[in-house]
């Protein structure tokens, strides 16, 4: 069958579980150091990490408050009382062979998430809930063996779980890089992809169109770029589809993503929640918050990129632009701020100038912290090219300089001989004398046979006496009314 065929007969089903790594400076449970960057393998792990006898976990408040604050990027509840758990599985990356936990009343309850679609959509991702737990070390393996490093165990993570809302690899896309921006906004985490700061891992099931039952799921593990979502969802989307075609079952299993040959494999089979033997942590006591401190905590929590789309909804900027500028959360403030100091012309003006200067690729969050700005220098610069002393190329010009200088841009400006001439009675000398210049008879014929292309000429001839300090506007004005 085409594949177009099977496109029409099938419809894929996703949900999306999202590691999120707290930025905390400790470890959940201990006063270990939570970033193992560049550090030596198991060079930052506690005896309480090791899981040694007698140990016992204090739980760290720090990271209690930033799984608040995700609630509030998430548009979910708070509990206010939560508890953890232990889930029991044998890997050699986790010592105490248990993982702590929260299974049966985790601290997010149900949100959603509103994720923006390339031709102006939205799909609407429910979350079913997120909870707080411990990360497990990491195996490398090497053929014959594997190493463990246990560095990672025991960093705070939240993990987030959606709803089966997502239908398509762009909607997968879209989600996991608008939870992205939303944990990045909130301070949740410090959003270094490269390292795993965030992990996707995506269910993907295949039916019927119209089927009233989901297909059997496989998982993909541990997805850290929102290409690897798009491209295992769309692969797995067609793997899955033609096993139904041959009459074959689809497996439930855990499959990882070759991103070199942009294929998933199979893993393991899928375990069930029973095989984890879930049992209270009797070593942790409840988290219990008020009404009152989880609004407090809340409060705290910066603008996040939902509100600044409807905050720029009169700027009326192109999508590609909005996603340059939420790229990186301090361009989106500066925005903002412009906005509000200097109004909406002012600001799509500036919006425009961070775009074509610096852009933004979503993949690249490894570039570490932006340079602030303040907003004044660049309000000043949009000020002087709506009052004609600046062409637009010059402000651009300016505009780059301002990224790198202490300088005004009048400052900037007069140093480099840009100002514009927009006095009209010093152009209008500079106007009749290029009409009365013989070399302009030609083109003055032309305008006035209708050739309007014609005052180019005459236009730059006035540029050129003016040592291009005409402003060219006033220029083209002054010889229509003229002629």
């Amino acid at each position: 069958m085409a594949n177009s065929d099977m496109l029409e007969k099938y419809e894929m089903t996703i949900g999306i579980e999202c590691h999120v790594q707290l930025a905390t400076d400790t470890k959940l449970f201990s006063g270990a150091d939570n970033d193992a960057r560049g550090k030596e393998p198991n060079s930052v792990v506690s005896p309480i990490d090791y899981g040694l006898p007698g140990m016992l976990p204090i739980l760290n408040r720090r990271a209690v408050d930033l799984a608040i604050k995700a609630g509030k990027a998430l548009n979910a509840e708070i509990a206010q009382v939560s508890r953890f758990d232990r889930k029991h599985y044998f890997y050699p990356d986790l010592p105490k062979g248990y993982q702590t936990t929260q299974m049966y009343q985790p601290i997010i309850l149900e949100g959603f998430v509103n994720a923006p679609l390339e031709d102006g959509s939205e799909v609407k991702v429910r979350i079913h809930h997120a909870h707080m737990e411990e990360d497990a070390g990491k195996l490398t393996h090497y053929g014959d063996h594997s190493l463990v490093d246990l560095n990672r165990a025991g960093t705070p993570l939240i993990e987030i779980v959606s709803e089966p809302d997502i239908h398509s690899a762009e909607e997968a896309r879209a989600y996991a890089t608008e939870l992205y921006r939303l944990m990045t906004y909130a301070g949740v985490t410090h959003g270094d992809l490269y390292h795993g700061n965030m992990r996707f891992d995506v269910n993907i099931s295949v039916a019927l169109k119209g089927a009233k039952e989901l297909g059997k799921r496989a998982e993909v593990k541990n997805l850290n770029s929102f290409r690897s979502v798009e491209k295992a969802a769309e692969y797995e989307f067609k793997r899955q589809m033609e096993l139904l075609e041959k009459g074959e079952q689809v497996v439930q299993e855990t499959r990882g993503w070759d991103d070199d040959k942009m294929i998933t494999t199979s893993q393991r089979s899928k375990e069930d929640a029973q095989d984890y033997r879930y049992m209270p942590d009797p070593d942790i006591p409840p988290i219990v918050l008020t009404s009152e401190e989880i609004a407090e905590i809340q409060a705290t929590v910066p603008t996040l990129p939902p509100v600044y789309r409807d905050k720029w909804v009169p700027l009326g900027l192109d999508r590609s632009v909005i996603d340059s500028l939420l790229g990186v959360q301090a361009h989106a403030k500066l925005i903002a701020d412009v906005q509000d100091k200097a109004g909406d012309d002012a600001a799509k003006r500036v919006a425009h100038w961070f775009v074509s200067a610096l852009g933004h690729n979503e993949e690249d969050e490894t570039a570490g912290e932006p340079k602030l700005f303040s907003p004044d220098g660049f309000i000043e610069l949009a000020q002087m090219v709506e009052k004609n002393e600046l062409s637009s190329t010059s402000a651009k010009e300016i505009f780059n300089d301002l990224l790198t200088s202490d300088k005004s841009p009048r400052e900037i400006a007069e140093g480099k001989n840009l100002l514009q001439v927009s006095d009209e009675g010093a152009i209008a000398a500079i106007v009749e004398e290029v009409l009365a210049d013989p070399a302009s008879a030609a083109s003055i014929a032309d305008i006035k046979a209708g050739k309007d292309k014609a005052i180019g000429y005459l236009v730059g001839q006035i540029m050129k006496k003016s040592q291009g300090k005409a402003n060219p506007a006033l220029a083209q004005k002054l010889i229509r009314e003229r002629l």
